[in-house]
This record gives structure tokens, sequence and C-alpha cells, in this order.
């Protein structure tokens, strides 16, 4: 059983708008997500609009208990592409037909934003009504306010595209972001979780989830949030230190999660850090970067009571040089070295099915993989554990690697030579399966639409469906029209090309923030 408290309830007979922020994963995932929170707190804080979770598998809001169909707007968020297929048994679950064009003006106007839907949301454009492209705060109010004025949403839509960051398919659109992370919706009031059974606990637990920034231009060639979400934007010091204060005295919670795309990135974290140990504040971080860590940022986050240091190495250092990440293995060593100094557990994430990848660099990376798990033998380390994750990289939209095809053949013999040679070590293994379909759900378009609905039909023969995904494992050549081209994310074409040459032949391309390599986003 669960308790929540500082949810939002509202009479519905006082308010204008209903909005059931959907999320397409189960509840422990929704309730660690800080947009998902912006949401709701945004929404709810006006006097005219009340907005409730609904959260897979259910199809009935929480704070009411209230079908889909009750309401004026659904909104889901998506941070997963498999979400998809949550998606729509969550519409199907609440008697919403799947498929917009069998919905008429009495169902609620149906729209999706979240990374997935801010790179490539022409996969589920056959169900969702139009998409939220960025960030929600520079957008979502002046969506709520023309709702209100237009006589019928859903007969007039095409209105919305008058909202910078509003797409409907055929339309172009320029991804909306907020520039000022001070003026960003920073969340004072979370809903905290109560329950015996830990399945349902945030992945953070119940904290304070700090938005010290937003974005990266480390220029990490695999990664879509890292150029969707271009440039780095940071919360003042002095913004981060009073909205702690403010949410410990609203909540009582003492910890304190930093949310960014890699916390020791932050100019000034070890600043940070040390103000909010002299509060008295308990600090946890999803992730560190390899590079920007040192032996004091470690000191202050075990002292703080951290348990688990996350990193991701990515491969070997020739590979992972091609990726753009020039950490030498040295000092990725050093790092967890000084990491097991302090006690704590570690884990590491690779990827496998990188371009210019060989047999022989599997061969390496087995080995290195050996060697890390040996250090945790070197010193006292309390019985702590290091794990490994070993994932196919997906090729994404707007990023150098969007033109790349999937090869399962492939994935699944790296995965059977690795899983075979590191027997003996704590070490988990993506599915190549899964890998396609994520590939396919990121890559392609429209024309998939149809494979993701009948696929929610599909649970008791996978080995069917999985033959028709194969049909789109193939990539586009350079000069092929994109079915994201629509949507501008700030990210130059051209840019995007110079970087997957520079993948071929293993050159970096050093941090912008020093110099500017006119990627477009600033």
């Amino acid at each position: 059983m669960i308790f929540e408290e500082n949810t939002r309830v509202k009479n519905p007979l006082n308010i204008d708008i209903r909005v059931a922020s959907c999320y397409p994963n189960i509840y422990r995932t929704a309730m660690s997500s800080l947009g998902y929170q912006i949401i709701y707190g945004m929404i709810n804080d006006r006097e005219d609009s009340w907005c409730e979770r609904v959260i897979y598998p259910s199809s009935r809001s929480i704070e009411s208990n209230s079908p889909l169909i009750d309401f004026d707007i659904i909104s889901f968020t998506i941070h997963y592409e498999e979400d998809y297929f949550n998606l729509l048994k969550m519409l199907k679950s609440g008697q919403i037909p799947i498929d917009k064009n069998k919905r008429d003006n009495s169902y609620p106007l149906i729209i999706a934003g979240g990374p997935c839907a801010t790179s490539n949301p022409l996969p589920i454009s056959q169900f969702v009504d139009m998409f939220i492209i960025g960030e929600a705060e520079v957008m979502l109010n002046n969506v709520l306010d023309l709702y209100k004025e237009l006589k019928n949403p859903k007969e007039e839509i095409a209105n919305f595209l008058e909202i910078h960051g509003v797409y409907i398919p055929n339309h172009h659109v320029k991804r909306g972001i907020l520039r000022n992370m001070d003026k960003a919706y920073h969340i004072t009031n979370p809903i905290i979780t109560k329950t015996e059974n830990k399945e349902y606990l945030p992945v953070f637990s119940n904290s304070i989830l700090l938005n010290i920034s937003r974005g990266c231009t480390r220029g990490c060639r695999f990664c879509m949030s890292g150029y969707v979400y271009r440039p780095i934007r940071e919360t003042s010091i002095n913004k981060l230190i009073k909205i702690a204060i403010k949410s410990r005295e609203s909540t009582g919670l003492n910890k304190i999660s930093l949310i960014g795309f890699a916390a020791s990135d932050y100019s000034k974290i070890d600043q940070l850090i040390s103000k909010l140990r002299d509060l008295n504040f308990q600090i946890s971080t999803p992730s560190l970067r390899i590079e920007t860590i040192n032996p004091e940022t470690l000191q202050n986050l075990a002292e703080s009571g951290l348990k688990t240091i996350t990193l991701a190495p990515e491969s070997i250092y020739s590979l992972r040089k091609s990726l753009n990440k020039n950490i030498h293995d040295a000092e990725l060593y050093k790092v967890i070295e000084d990491t097991i100094s302090l006690n704590f557990n570690i884990k590491l994430y690779y990827l496998i099915g990188i371009m210019n990848e060989t047999n022989e660099d599997i061969k390496e990376l087995s080995e290195h993989i050996k060697y890390i798990n040996s250090l945790k033998n070197n010193k006292n380390n309390g019985n702590k554990s290091i794990k490994f994750s070993v994932n196919p990289l997906i090729p994404k939209p707007h990023t150098p690697l969007q033109w790349e095809s999937y090869d399962i053949k492939d994935i699944k013999r790296k995965i059977k030579y690795l899983r075979n040679d590191l027997k003996n070590i704590t070490i988990k293994f993506d599915s190549a399966k899964m890998g396609l379909i994520q590939y396919v759900l990121s890559t392609k378009g429209s024309e998939v639409g149809d494979l993701i609905k009948n696929s929610i039909d599909y649970n008791n023969n996978q080995n069917i469906i999985l033959n028709q995904w194969k049909k789109y494992n193939q990539g586009y050549k350079l000069d092929d029209e994109l079915p994201w081209d629509e949507i501008n994310v700030g990210i130059n074409k051209n840019f995007l090309i110079q970087e997957r040459q520079k993948i071929l032949n293993h050159e970096r391309t050093p941090w912008c923030k020093n110099n500017c390599y006119q990627c477009g986003s600033c």
C-alpha cells in the first residue's frame, strides 16, 4: 500500500481545465522524474486548472480515481521509446480510441512531450494530437491559456502552432528551451511516497530533487540528450541553497539528489556540496563524469552519506575517444581506486556495437572489465561491490550516429562472447532484440505506427512480430531526408556530418566550454 504527502486535490466544479498527466511506466520511475513533477506543479499552481497523475498500468488518476475520458487534456511524458507500447495500452484501457483519426471532438486532446517526443515524435504521430518540443516551462502555460480561449480546441488545433515549441506533423518547429535556470520551475514541495514496498519507492528515495543544470556540451557523439538540450545552463548556487532550505522547511526531507546531465560538470560543484553539507544535508547524485571527479568531490559525497558511484567509461580507450570521451585508462583506474578506497559501491556502464568496433576490441573490452573487477581486491573495500552493465549502442536522432543501421546478429554475437568470457563477474547485458526495437522506435517515422499498434497484441508471440521489426533495421544515406527533419533542435546537420567523420578517424572535438564549433545551439 502507498501513502502520499503533498498531492494536490481541487474541486473540479471550480476549475476550467482538467489535465491527466500520464507516465507510461511504473510508479517508481514516474516519481523519479523531475520533469514529470515539474508539469504537475506548474499546472496545479494555476487556479483555473487541476493536474492529476495517471501512471501505468492504471488508466485512472491517483488523485480522484477518474477515468481518462473525464479529462480535457491527456498529457504523456515520455523518457523511453519502449514506453510507446504502454502509452497505447493506457489509451486502450481508458476506452479511448488509439488512432487519432478515430477520435471525434468529444474525446480529450492528447499531447506528448519529453526527450523522445522532442527528438522524433513521428513513430507515435498516428496516436497523439500534438507534441511539446523542448522544455515544458517555455510553452505549457501558453498551451493552457489558448486551450481556454478556443471554442473547440481539437477542431481548431492548428491555432496551437502559433506557440513556440508546439509541433503537429507536416509543420516545421523549433524546440523551446529555458535560457536562465534561475527562472526555471524549481520544486520546493515534492510529493513524498510512504510505503513498506521498496518497489514503489522513487529511485532517489524520498529526496529533494535539486535541478543544478540542464544541457551538456561535452559532445559525446552517441548521446541524444547532449545534442537536443544544448547548451549547458546552470542554476546559481544562491538559488539552489534557497530551494534546498525552502524544500526542507516544507517537507522535512534532508536528502538532496543533484539533478543534471552530470553533477560533477557543475562549475562550482565542490562549493555547492560543501555549503549543503554545512547545512547538514545528505547528498546523492545519479552519475558523475570521470574526467571531472576529484578526491575532494568523492570525499564530500562520502561524508554526506552517498553509498554508490555510477560511472560510464563506455568502452576501451580507442573507441571511447572516437565517441568523444577522451578519458585515458589510467585516469579511469585512478578514479575507481579512489572510489574503492572510500568504500563506495560502483556501477559502470559500457556500450557495444560502436562504429569501427572489431572483434579484437571486444576481446580487449573483456580484459578491461576483468582488470577493473580485480581492483576491488587491491584494498579493503568493506565488501562493497563493482557491477557492470553492457548495452547495445542505439543510434539516435540529432546525433552524429543518426544515419547508422542496427546489426542484431553482430550484437548477439558480441554479447555471447562477453557473457562466456566474464562468467564470474557481476554483469548485466541488455537484450539485442530490445535494442532492435528501440532502434526502430528511435529512428523511423510514421510508417511504423501500425507496427507499434499491432505489437501490443503480440505478448505471447514475440518471434513472429520480431521479423516485422527486422524490416526496419537499415540506416540512411547522408543526403537522405530524415523523419525528424521538421524538428529543429538547434543543431546544424553539417556539424553532425563532420562529427560522424571524426568517429571514423578517431578524432576528438574538445569541450566547447572555451571553444565554439558552430554546432548551432547557441
